[in-house]
């Protein structure tokens, strides 16, 4: 069975692109009704981005509405844009409304337990009718703060994926050195990285950095405690004759 939908590149693919700038098209009607149309990434900066738009709206714009279509990634800035939005609804006392989530961005607010028709506007709950005494403004503390923690994990876990990439480079540098001077496989010369950064208790990537920079004509050489890892681990790991032929 075969899906219409585009296939989506991979994560890390996504985040050694470079950012998409946020643009915002506006487009106000006779009856004081705007629209605005982002388009873009809602990272860091982007609110600064939706108050200049917002700033340019006409006096006696009555209401909002945002198509969010054209944001194709978001990480936890796009919570400041959100609340800039609903800010200036409530400061300005006009409705505001941001529809048309797709994507990533509309995973992330699915992530953040927000409505993702309208995050600013969610539909009305039906529930159990309170007890007597149910503390409600401590219930809405709660979920906000249980929404804030699933924001920063999912921007802690975007940070330590664009470190990885950063790193990757490099590391693949190592292997291929360590493959050329031992015959050695890609998989063990991985191995051989990753066991001699535990034994180390370094960083995988000041591992690889070290012996790159050491190869090199002149190349200062590796500290001790990274050269008797790294002696070590290839002992162990070519000795054995472990490890795949390919990556």
């Amino acid at each position: 069975m075969t899906s219409g939908a585009p296939p989506r590149p991979p994560l890390a693919r996504r985040l050694d692109a470079p950012a998409a700038p946020l643009a915002v098209a506006a487009h106000v009607f006779p009856d004081g009704r705007a629209r605005l149309a982002p388009s873009g990434e809602l990272v860091h900066g982007c609110a600064d981005t939706l108050a200049e738009a917002l700033a340019e709206l006409p006096p006696g714009t009555c209401r909002i509405d945002l198509d969010m279509a054209g944001v194709t990634f978001m990480d936890s800035a796009g919570l400041g844009f959100l609340e800039a939005l609903d800010a200036y609804g409530r400061c300005h006392l006009v409705p505001v409304t941001a529809t048309g989530w797709t994507g990533q961005p509309r995973r992330v607010l699915e992530l953040a337990g927000l409505d993702t028709a309208d995050p600013l506007n969610p539909p009305p709950e039906d529930p159990a009718p309170a007890a007597p005494g149910t503390p409600a403004p401590a219930l809405a503390s709660a979920v906000a703060a249980e929404r804030g923690e699933r924001l920063l994990e999912l921007q802690q876990e975007v940070e330590q994926l664009r470190r990885a990439i950063a790193s990757r480079p490099v590391i693949d540098q190592a292997r291929g050195i360590l493959m050329a001077a031992h015959a050695c496989t890609p998989q063990q010369a991985w191995d051989v990285l990753r066991e001699a950064s535990q034994r180390s208790n370094t960083k995988l990537r000041t591992v690889a950095a070290a012996l790159t920079a050491g190869a090199l004509p002149d190349g200062p050489p590796p500290p001790e405690e990274i050269r008797t890892a790294l002696g070590a681990a290839l002992a162990r790991t070519i000795a054995c004759g472990e490890g795949d032929d390919g990556e």
